[in-house]
């Protein structure tokens, strides 16, 4: 699976929130964050057509963009390269590290409460 760079994520995000779009849309909604000109915009897709990252649908007037690998696989993907190449493949060692340098909520270790209890849960029931 290829590594969308920073700006083709952008894109892609634009893509996963919106579905299938056109390029003007794609570029309208990127100018809601910072400026981006139309053709850079066009490049772009343009080339993570030919990476895959998207397909194009050209059988209308304009042609609309649809991402071909999803959020999820993609977040996965980083991940994983972060957690292997930052801290040794341990999970546990990013989990204390980020806990550490940032604010929790309550909510927030609620939540974090709740998602160690499913996997207690899961790893008792195998």
């Amino acid at each position: 699976m290829l590594k969308p760079t920073e700006s083709e994520l952008e894109i892609l995000k634009v893509l996963w929130q919106h579905g299938p779009s056109t390029v003007r849309f794609v570029n309208d909604t990127l100018n809601e964050q910072r400026e981006i000109g139309y053709t850079t915009t066009l490049k772009l897709l343009q080339i993570m057509n030919e990476k895959g990252l998207t397909v194009r649908d050209a059988d209308q007037k304009t042609h609309i963009y649809r991402a071909t690998i999803t959020e999820a696989d993609t977040k996965n993907r980083f991940i994983d390269d972060f957690v292997k190449n930052l801290f040794h493949g341990s999970a546990m060692n990013m989990v204390m590290q980020t806990l550490g340098n940032n604010k929790i909520s309550q909510k927030e270790m609620d939540d974090l409460k709740q998602i160690i209890q499913k996997i207690e849960n899961r790893d008792h029931n195998k």
